[in-house]
């Protein structure tokens, strides 16, 4: 009876088994993260950029030893894929697996834990699901720490402080170590999250395993910024899907997602092209940078720090009393306009840039500013308004190279004061000699409500420069600042009138402080030279030196 009953379990089981291995063999392949993101939930959108994710979650775990990161633009998939699907992905193919999941609170690395496991529960074949082959052990199933049963592989969840006691992790994937931008912000809260990586998640790893970086770009000294900055940051295999394609294929730069340049990503949430436009509007050119281009610049600077720019608040300048739609500007000793141009009218192309800068003894008010993509025939038509609109700009200064050589050929015998700069040095060093005149305070920009243009784009280009995408603005101002105040005329006839009136001043309060003889006569004081005078006879005598090299 015992052997009828044993036969009998025999035969049940391998029925149940034989129905098993059935319905696997009918179900459907989920050769990449993404076929499995359309199984466990059919309302999954996949992107472009969802595609390349699969092909590097694919390589991490096929690598061993792996080092990636991944910055993508907030709220476009890159959780879902790379850390709930990958995550279930990688236990699919290797079920000894033993993964670590953190981020930046334990609540959130939990939530993560959880909708892994309960996909595993919900997907087992029954009631018309797939069955994705895995189950949850019944004695070790908390969202926090599970395992799969009948396997050693399983998922702990943590968050950036916590521990990772206990057995080795054999794939590590850190989601999002900031929450906001306060904490990005914060020194203190960076220096944590490094010191948890060297310490616990560093320390917990299997030899071989995987280590997978994803998040969005808050600050240059962030998580990622400090991976990449480390002695061993040539490990890391970095993937940055920008929101707004903004390569220069002139310059051999290339896009990820093989788009043209000026192509919007195409969103998992469905944003459309308007809707791209209105976040980046929104989110300032600093922040969306950062967050949707995934290229932080410093806080301060590299080569301009941002605490180095001054602002003037009252507008310089007032309608011209006889030219409609012009400017005048009272009480200044020149005005002067400098261009940097590239006029390809492509959005792959860097800026045509004009501005219009006025000066005040040594220090200088940026008035006014053109910053666009333009064609030749637009470039032409924008200089001559500007010109037309600051007619005291005497000086219009174009470096005369590449497109500049085209404007100044064209320009010259139509518009008077354009002046051919022939750069010597680079971009960097020009930048540099400028340098200590913005760090004296001597550069004002306006503020935001007086401003006939908006002086932020030039900020952050200056504090990302030499490594932002561009930087068009930060030549035309070095160009512009060398010319005013380095060229030993404008600024040193200013400089040397202020100097004598103040040894005049010292001379007249010495003379009162000392009786004067009964019979001596009256000195006559020396005539103090003019300082407009004094800046012709300058320029006058620089002009005939330059035309007798």
């Amino acid at each position: 009876m015992k052997l009828e009953k044993l036969q009998q379990l025999k035969r049940l089981t391998a029925e149940v088994e034989a129905r098993k291995a059935a319905r696997r063999a009918s179900q459907p392949d989920w050769g990449t993260p993404g076929d499995l993101a359309k199984l466990v939930n059919p309302a999954t959108m996949q992107t472009p950029a969802l595609d390349v994710i699969d092909r590097e979650i694919m390589w991490a775990y096929s690598t061993p030893g792996a080092r990636l990161i991944v910055s993508m633009p907030p709220q476009e998939g890159k959780s879902e894929r790379v850390t709930k699907t990958g995550t279930l992905w990688a236990l699919t193919q290797d079920p000894k697996r033993r993964m670590g999941i953190v981020s930046y609170s334990q609540s959130l690395a939990e939530t993560f834990g959880r909708e892994i496991r309960n996909w595993i529960t919900m997907c087992d074949g029954d009631e018309g699901t797939f069955d994705i082959g895995l189950q949850i052990a019944r004695d070790y199933g908390s969202a926090k720490r599970w395992q799969l049963a009948g396997h050693r592989g399983g998922v702990v969840c943590v968050g950036i402080g916590s521990g990772l006691t206990g057995r080795p992790i054999d794939a590590l994937v850190i989601d999002d170590p900031f929450s906001d931008k306060s904490q990005a912000d914060s020194a203190y809260y960076r220096e944590r999250v490094w010191g948890w990586w060297q310490a616990v998640g560093s320390t917990r790893l299997a030899p071989g395993a995987p280590v997978i970086v994803i998040m969005t770009r808050w600050h240059e000294d962030d998580f990622a910024g400090r991976l990449l900055a480390a002695e061993d940051g040539n490990r890391w295999r970095v993937v940055n899907i920008p929101a707004f394609a903004d390569h220069d294929p002139n310059k051999g730069e290339t896009d990820l997602l093989d788009r043209q340049p000026g192509q919007w990503l195409v969103s998992a949430r469905g944003r459309t092209e308007a809707e791209w436009e209105q976040i980046r509007i929104q989110a300032g050119s600093r922040v969306f940078t950062a967050l949707y281009q995934g290229r932080p610049s410093p806080d301060s600077g590299n080569v301009w720090q941002r605490p180095w720019w001054r602002r003037y608040t009252t507008p310089l300048w007032s309608q011209h009393p006889t030219i409609p739609d012009a400017y005048r500007v009272e009480e200044c000793d020149e005005i002067v306009m400098s261009w940097d141009m590239t006029f390809k009218d492509t959005k792959s192309s860097d800026y045509v840039v004009g501005q219009v800068w006025a000066r005040r003894g040594a220090s200088v008010y940026l008035l006014d500013q053109i910053h666009k993509r333009l064609s030749f025939t637009d470039t032409v038509t924008a200089f001559k308004a500007l010109a037309a609109r600051w007619p005291q700009a005497t000086a219009k200064y174009v470096e005369d190279k590449a497109n500049g050589t085209a404007i100044i050929d064209t320009l010259r015998q139509k518009i008077p004061g354009i002046v051919a700069v022939t750069p010597t040095e680079s971009k960097y060093a020009r930048a540099n000699a400028v340098a200590p005149v913005i760090e004296a305070g001597n550069v004002f920009l306006p503020e935001a409500g007086i401003a006939l243009f908006d002086p932020e784009p030039l900020i952050d280009e200056a504090a990302g420069f030499p490594n932002a995408a561009h930087d068009d603005q930060v030549d035309a101002t070095s160009q512009a600042l060398a010319q005013m105040l380095l060229d030993g005329t404008g600024a040193q006839a200013w400089i040397d009138y202020v100097r004598r009136k103040a040894q005049e001043a010292q001379t007249s309060a010495e003379a009162e402080a000392e009786p004067e003889p009964a019979e001596a006569a009256e000195p006559t004081p020396e005539p103090v030279e003019d300082p407009v005078e004094a800046r012709r006879r300058a320029r006058t005598a620089a002009f005939r030196q330059q035309q007798r090299m």
